[in-house]
Parts: C-alpha cells; structure tokens; sequence
C-alpha cells in the first residue's frame, strides 16, 4: 500500500476543531495506507517552515502528497508545498477547500495556474467549486465529495420541534456567530422559551464578541467552547433545530454532520451551499445575514411538522451517500 503525505492544519491539540487532515487522513489509515501528517505547529511561518521540511524529507518515500487547499492566508501553505512538489516531480493532489476560491482564481491567476494547472488531479468535494474551476479554464479535476462516518451519526427523529437551537462552527467573522444571537432574540419576541447553543473554538476573537453581543441583545446564549466530535453530537439531542449563518461557505462539514443526526438544517444561502443543498426539500435556505428570513424559516419547521419531516428525511438519504464506505472507492481509485 502507497505512503502518503498530507499537508494540512493539524490543530486540535491547540484547542481548534479537527479538520480533514485528521478526519480523511484517519480513514486512509483505515485502508492500509501509511500517511504523514504535517502540520501541528501553532505559529504559522513555523507551521509553513514544517511543511516544507515534509515535502524535502519524505519526497522519496512517498508516492503522492495531498494538500488541503484554502482561499485566504492558507492559500499560500498550498502554494509553496505544491511548488516544491512539482522541483522534486513528486505527484500532489490539491483538495479544494476554500469556500472562497472562486475570488482566489480572480486576484491572483497566476499563482493559482501554478497551484492547480500542474497537479496529478485537483479533488472538488462541492459542485460549485467544480463549476468555478471548470469556468476558469482547468480541466484536472474530480469530485470527490466530504465524507463522514455514518455509524456516528444516530439518526433521532424530531416529531415536534421545540424553539431550541443548535449552531456549531468555529468562531470567527466570516461564520457571522452574531446572526445566531439576532435570530434568538427576534424568536424569543414569540417564544419566550427559546434557547441557542453556540458550540465551537473561538478563532479570531469573535467569541468574545459574540458573547458581548449576547448581553447587549439581554438574551442567554450557551457557549460551550470547543467540543469533541462525540461529545457535541452526545448534546446535539438535548436540540431540535440547526442554524448555519456563514456568510462565505463550501461544502460544511458540521451541515453534513446535523443533516446525518436528523436536524432540520436552516442556513445562509451562500458560497457551495446551493450546490449542497435544495430550499424546502433537504433544507430551508435564507439569502445571506437575513435574520428575519431565518426566523420565519424557524417557526415554519415549529408549526408545519410536514415540513421537518420531508426535510430531515430528505437530508438523512443524503447524508447516506456521504458515508467514507460509500466514498472511499473515488479515493482508492485516484491513488492507485
């Protein structure tokens, strides 16, 4: 079986979620495959110095490099180690992950032709980056979709929902937490009762931003800072509906994961998500900071069940096909 490198921000163990180096990376292992990982250093230069050590130290013990690739400052740890691949023609596969790459491929084409033009293949997990690319001329493309684990997801049927609402992401001004706040307070005008818990490591701040905000709106938030995957979804029961925010997206993973649980999922309406999802048929979308299009779309799961019961049935089908026992064949396929 091949070995592998992986390029990646490993930062759990600096208190930030698990991304996919360590999901996708621990189901390659799964498969036999021998993967390095880097990197977990917390300081970025040092972070980028790691990597590109990796790249020097294993280009001859291993057959290719997967390097998940962002739109903003991570973009640039993409760029370096896919240009040190290409010195020791060693094979890389760029996993598209930046919700705002379509920008990237605007501000700077010629970085990102020497990024994307000469990988092995360029892994899409959304459509509407596929598209995006496809339009800007590259044609070393696959998809490959985001993958979870479906065992892990106990599927809980909601048959009347409760004004309770679950928000899990990072915390950081490009996931807009503030909406979450502004959507409880106007709920709470009705439901009285209402309550938001806010799951997720703070990433630049906004934490405390938000947790200022709740007290100015005299509203309770509960924030339980970062979670384990087990043990979020353990306090995702005590909730009945999903709120995403985000005001730039591609293809969320904890969407993925609430979809899975049996969450009727209401979110912006940006970036990948249309690609992801379908209005009124896997989930309620809402044009980007419309705080009171949410709302509605809240108390239209709490008062028509039809509505919450096509949906979350919907969304489980779907989330089924994103099952690593499903997906693991597009990837054994690509590395052979």
């Amino acid at each position: 079986m091949k070995n592998l490198l992986y390029i990646g921000n490993k930062l759990s163990g600096h208190g930030l979620n698990k991304t996919s180096i360590e999901t996708l990376g621990a189901f390659l292992e799964q498969e036999g495959y021998q993967v390095f990982f880097f990197s977990s250093k917390k300081n970025q230069i040092v972070r980028l110095l790691d990597m590109c050590f990796a790249v020097v130290s294993k280009s001859r013990k291993v057959e290719f490099v997967i390097i998940d690739t962002y739109s903003t400052s991570s973009f640039w740890y993409a760029f370096v180690t896919s240009q040190l691949c290409r010195f020791f023609r060693l094979p890389y596969v760029p996993i598209l992950r930046g919700g705002n790459l379509p920008q990237r491929l605007k501000a700077s084409p010629r970085l990102s032709k020497m990024v994307f033009k000469y990988a092995y293949q360029n892994v899409v997990p959304s459509y509407y980056l596929l598209e995006a690319f496809r339009k800007a001329g590259f044609e070393n493309l696959i998809f490959i979709p985001n993958t979870i684990e479906m065992g892990n997801y106990p599927f809980k049927q909601r048959d009347e929902l409760r004004p309770k609402l679950l928000w899990v992401r990072a915390f950081a001004t490009i996931y807009n937490p503030k909406m979450a706040v502004d959507v409880l307070y106007e709920l709470q005008k009705k439901y009285p009762e209402a309550e938001l818990c806010m799951v997720g490591p703070d990433k630049d701040g906004s934490m405390k931003t938000t947790q200022s905000y709740a007290e100015e709106k005299d509203v309770s938030v509960h924030f339980t800072g970062r979670l384990s995957k087990e043990e979020w979804i353990l306090l995702s029961s005590d909730y009945d509906i999903f709120i995403n925010t985000t005001h730039f997206d591609n293809t969320p993973v904890s969407v993925m994961e609430a979809m899975a649980l049996g969450f009727p999922v209401v979110t912006t309406n940006v970036g990948g998500i249309p690609f992801l999802l379908n209005d009124n048929e896997d989930a309620l979308l809402v044009k980007d900071n419309d705080v009171k299009g949410m709302v509605r779309a809240v108390e239209d799961l709490i008062t028509q069940s039809e509505i919450s019961q096509r949906i979350t049935n919907n969304a489980r089908k779907k989330a089924e096909s994103w099952d690593w026992e499903v997906v693991k064949e597009q990837w054994m396929s690509l590395l052979q």
